[in-house]
């Protein structure tokens, strides 16, 4: 059994009729669910994963002091402690008195203020730009169980991707550091005989043509040990993950360039394909091009590397 649905079961069978018959009148203000970080809340736990924090657990979500207590939240907060310490062969941890639990009572905005910098998860183009994309995406994977007053499903909805003028600026900053690293600068250094140099050039366009698939495909990228797994569940650029990983693992610098031509072509097939480009259009010409498209003068005058992490 996985992770998620270990925990949504403990839930179905322990967390939900605790609630009901002892917390019934606080019930329509509470939101349930497993979010936040972990694998399991990707799906990508596996045996291995087992071997830290994993566990039958869920997370109770709770709204301000003025609506739900402190002394409800401690009685919540007891209760939960209060839940069968095994289930499905698996042991729960005991939950810290100092915090810093992936499971257990939180207060929604302390949740939202971790991952956003905002206590209701509103956020600036600015701050969408700059906030890293593995603190979204903890926001809006993961499931909710129930969410009486909606706010968290809202959030999670508002957020689920980048808009689009913030995506945009992003493509077009990943678009010319995938040109300056392999279009232009791996070729001068494999000409210079300096392998060390060239070889972090291909890093490079990796980790930038990585971030493309993921934004031609409008999804948020993860945290980078699950990237090229993530990679190979996008709907349309899941195909890249084979020659990325080959490029990782130690490509002979004799094809390097033809190989990055194919990937970058690969790319800009796609970036031509939704903005109307030309044949011939290089990476980092595309780039300046893609920015033409942003909608807000603000961010579209901002230096095109402004929303690159």
């Amino acid at each position: 059994m996985r992770g998620l649905e270990l925990c949504e079961a403990f839930y179905r069978a322990h967390g939900e009729p605790m609630l009901q018959k002892a917390f019934a009148p606080l019930l329509p203000y509470l939101a349930t669910g497993l979010v936040g970080s972990g694998s399991e809340c990707l799906g990508y736990d596996d045996a291995l994963s087992r071997d830290h924090d994993f566990e039958p657990g869920f997370c109770i979500f709770l709204p301000d002091e003025d609506t739900v207590s402190r002394r409800d939240a401690f009685l919540l907060e007891r209760a939960y402690e209060k839940l069968p310490r095994c289930f499905e062969g698996f042991e729960r941890s005991r939950l810290s008195p100092v915090g810093g639990n992936r499971h257990g009572v939180l207060r929604l905005r302390e949740f939202l203020e971790a991952r956003t910098g905002t206590p209701d998860g509103v956020l600036s183009l600015d701050r969408l730009c700059r906030l890293p994309e593995q603190s979204l995406l903890e926001l809006t994977a993961g499931r909710v169980f129930y969410d009486g007053l909606g706010t968290l499903t809202a959030v999670r909805e508002r957020l689920r991707y980048f808009p689009e003028d913030v995506r945009r600026k992003k493509l077009a900053g990943e678009l010319v550091l995938l040109g300056q690293a392999g279009q232009y600068n791996l070729s001068r250094c494999i000409e210079r005989s300096d392998e060390g140099a060239a070889r972090l050039c291909l890093f490079e366009t990796v980790r930038h043509a990585m971030h493309l698939a993921f934004l031609l495909d409008r999804a948020y990228m993860p945290y980078y040990k699950w990237q090229l797994r993530a990679l190979r569940e996008l709907p349309r650029l899941a195909s890249l993950a084979e020659p990325l990983t080959e490029l990782l693992g130690g490509t002979p610098l004799a094809s390097a360039c033809e190989r990055v031509d194919t990937l970058c072509g690969t790319l800009l097939s796609f970036v031509r394909e939704e903005y109307e480009l030309p044949h011939d259009v290089s990476a980092d010409l595309a780039g300046y091009a893609v920015e033409r498209y942003i909608d807000d003068p603000t961010l579209r005058n901002a230096h095109i590397l402004f929303a690159v992490d």
